[in-house]
């Protein structure tokens, strides 16, 4: 019974020192996950991670978020409440915990295909956005 809970502990204090990032990459594109409807509250319940910068062009949406050098679109759960205008609620799934030093953060973009929206379609992001800190 000791060596067990002692495999455990042992275990449970290496696995911080095991962990890493993992950037993969595969031809049929990164898992995107896009929620339409009520959600947007759902996910906007928690604290929204402030942004950068936003650029709706005439493929889609590109935002600048903060990036330690693992973060990318996948990262990201996209919520969407429909309305006049459609509401865009970003969220963070998990931490990016890598080491790299990524001072203009990282820009990652979804097409209007991807969440379900048309182009030109009146969007407000609720996401706080962080201005750049004054010279």
């Amino acid at each position: 019974m000791k060596a067990a809970l002692k495999g455990l502990v042992l275990a449970g204090a290496l696995a911080p020192l095991l962990a890493g990032c993992v950037i993969y990459s595969n031809e049929a594109g990164e898992k995107i996950t896009v929620r339409s409807g009520g959600d947007a509250a759902t996910v906007a319940a928690e604290p929204l991670e402030a942004i950068r910068s936003v650029a709706f062009d005439g493929r889609g949406l590109s935002v600048r978020v903060d990036s330690n050098g693992c973060t990318e679109t996948s990262t990201f759960e996209v919520a969407i409440q429909d309305g006049d205008p459609a509401e865009l609620t970003l969220k963070r799934r998990s931490p990016d915990l890598c080491k790299a030093l990524v001072a203009d953060g990282a820009v990652i973009s979804w097409t209007y295909q991807e969440l379900g929206l048309d182009a030109g379609q009146a969007v407000r992001i609720r996401n706080p956005i962080r201005l750049p800190a004054a010279s």
